[in-house]
């Protein structure tokens, strides 16, 4: 596997843009919140009130940089491949229990879902690049395990 970022669906990458639209309102806030360089008496609340702010946008440039980057590298990468498992693909995989489950391969920033796998967690990282009937392995804490992709773009097949 290779270390370059996945490439992002359009969706996935609307979400980013989303965020980081968000974000950068979000540190303008913040910023109009921030005093005067010059020193004004104040209380010791007032101080820390001001350091929790500066942390705050701290916080919020590097999410702006981080966010800003990795749309700088899906551009390069480019759309994902039709037909194969991508950031923000929809994927179908049966377990080897034989249970089924739907899950979209996102990334760690969209914040929490249920049916979120993250393109670096090992789920995610074996699914990648993968099409419909292809099985994957990968390692969890208990061990490796199994899975094989049934398909992308939608709710689980119904099995009968």
């Amino acid at each position: 596997m290779t270390s370059d970022p996945p490439p992002i669906s359009a969706a996935a990458r609307h979400a980013l843009e989303q965020e980081l639209a968000d974000a950068r309102t979000e540190r303008e806030t913040v910023a109009a919140t921030l005093r005067d360089p010059d020193p004004v008496a104040g209380d010791r609340a007032d101080a820390a009130d001001e350091l929790r702010r500066s942390g705050d946008l701290a916080r919020l440039d590097a999410r702006i940089t981080d966010i800003t980057s990795r749309l700088r590298q899906a551009d390069d990468a480019g759309p994902p491949p039709a037909g194969v498992v991508g950031v923000g693909s929809t994927v179908t995989v049966r377990f080897d229990d034989d249970t089924e489950q739907t899950v979209r391969i996102g990334e760690a920033t969209e914040g929490y879902d249920a049916s979120l796998v993250t393109a670096d967690s090992p789920l995610g990282r074996a699914l990648m690049g993968h099409r419909p009937g292809d099985p994957v392995s990968y390692r969890t804490p208990d061990g490796e395990a199994a899975a094989v992709v049934v398909s992308l773009g939608g709710a689980p097949r119904a099995r009968g």
